[in-house]
């Protein structure tokens, strides 16, 4: 493997009055940033420009909304292009200790071809829609995997080996929406990639700004379970470990 290389990925939609200071965060520990703009509205749009003007900062721009996992996997791509080894997928809206950031680095040093997940400790001020939501996705992991490995499917904060996360998405059906994270983890430990988790506090701003469309994004995630669940079943049958 070529030199450890990261850089910090920021998926962006719609989140002006917080990447900024994602960003800044992630500079101030001599990171490289690459924010991917999702198709953000003009005010948005607007607002993010000037991180252009930040030594370190890069930003491409999408046309129209693609979905978070469409954005990452354009900056998965963007960053192999640029010759970096590694990615730190970041939340736009700064409910990730970015601090932590440093830990997850360590980690990935030691152990470079493992995938580096944020296990997240959740305060008062987590909804607890989310909470339940993110159960029956642990439920479904559980299945999916025939283990409990995976302690969270959801968490956005995570650092990827990217030649490795590269090849899963090219070879298999990863989601473009909400359903790209969990369905990337679940694939990534079929295949025997290592995983490493850091606990990682979470916090919910009040009035912050979710796009998490109720109705159509529950829908993605459902028939994305059940395509792991299908996968899973294939994989049993044919002598496969899971």
């Amino acid at each position: 493997m070529s030199s450890y290389n990261p850089i910090a990925l920021i998926p962006h939609y719609n989140h002006a009055a917080t990447v900024g200071d994602v960003a800044r965060q992630l500079l101030s520990m001599d990171l490289p940033v690459l924010i991917v703009d999702d198709g953000s509205d003009v005010k948005n749009l607007t607002n993010l420009k000037y991180l252009e003007q930040w030594d370190g900062v890069s930003i491409v721009y999408c046309a129209q909304n693609g979905g978070k996992g469409a954005a990452v996997k354009i900056g998965f791509a963007e960053a192999l292009k640029r010759g970096f080894t590694h990615v730190i997928q970041v939340d736009a809206d700064g409910q990730h200790n970015i601090s932590d950031t440093q830990r997850f680095i360590e980690k990935s040093r030691e152990n470079p071809t493992a995938l580096i997940c944020g296990n997240p400790i959740y305060g008062s001020d987590a909804p607890k829609a989310r909470l339940y939501g993110r159960k029956i996705t642990d439920f479904w992991n559980a299945v999916n995997t025939l283990s409990f490995d995976l302690l969270d499917g959801m968490c956005g904060f995570r650092l990827y080996p990217l030649e490795t996360a590269i090849e899963v998405i090219n070879e298999e059906k990863i989601g473009d929406r909400m359903d790209f994270d969990t369905e990337i983890l679940v694939r990534m430990h079929w295949r025997k990639i290592p995983i490493i988790w850091i606990n990682t506090q979470v916090k919910y701003k009040s009035g912050g700004v979710s796009h998490f469309r109720g109705l159509a994004d529950n829908w993605l995630i459902s028939k994305m379970h059940a395509r792991l669940f299908i996968g899973m079943l294939k994989r049993v049958l044919a002598g496969k470990k899971v």
